[in-house]
């Protein structure tokens, strides 16, 4: 059986960070789920049906989303690396992963994307949902301040223009939602290794991991 890395946690935990690390000193495919629903979300956008429901569930049916090894993120054969991660899709795509028929679909489209490939999969519902059976499963965690402060700093860096405040106040909701989300909610398991990265730098929650699927190599 191809071996899966599943890693769970809230928003701005480092997850799609270590990820990426993770895939390259272990030779995984990265997929990233949080920008299927992000794309999503900005589809919905582009096509102003952000407040309907049905249209956006027929969105996620046929939507095309493609990444490429350099990280790129690719809608309907447009870049949209950028895009998905602008102030406008942030503050919608927890309401757009609600909706109980975008994740379904969303959740196929994740397993065809992984195949039979060894990969590594980071969101919400990754070790409950998406791979319940996969052999390693992490829950990646941090305090919510510490989180916004990542954020803000990635936001800065990238020129999007949120302010700490705004960035805090939207991880608490996205907590919330994320929590309490019908279908896929996140949750804490007696089967996944607990990570706080509080106070831990990306090399220290990366050697962690890659140290326990290594071990079993």
């Amino acid at each position: 059986m191809h071996k899966i890395v599943a890693i769970d946690g809230p928003a701005g935990s480092g997850k799609g960070t270590v990820a990426d690390l993770v895939s390259k000193e272990c030779n995984l495919v990265n997929i990233d789920t949080g920008a299927t629903y992000r794309s999503v979300a900005l589809k919905a956008l582009q096509n102003n049906v952000i407040d309907d429901e049905k249209a956006i569930i027929e969105i996620s049916k046929n939507i095309d989303i493609k990444f490429t090894p350099d990280k790129k993120v690719f809608l309907d054969g447009v870049d949209v690396t950028d895009e998905i991660r602008s102030k406008e899709v942030t503050k919608i795509v927890s309401q757009v992963s609600s909706i109980v028929e975008v994740r379904k679909n969303l959740v196929e489209l994740q397993k065809k994307m992984a195949g039979d490939n060894d990969c590594i999969m980071e969101g919400r519902d990754i070790t409950t949902v998406v791979f319940p059976n996969a052999k390693y499963k992490f829950y990646l965690d941090a305090t919510p301040e510490e989180r916004a402060r990542r954020r803000f700093e990635q936001n800065k860096e990238k020129n999007i223009d949120m302010t700490y405040e705004e960035i805090l106040e939207n991880i608490k909701m996205r907590d919330y939602n994320d929590s309490h989300k019908e279908v896929g909610s996140l949750t804490r398991t007696d089967e996944q290794i607990y990570i706080d990265s509080t106070n831990l730098t990306i090399p220290e929650v990366v050697k962690i991991i890659t140290d326990i699927v290594k071990g079993d190599e």
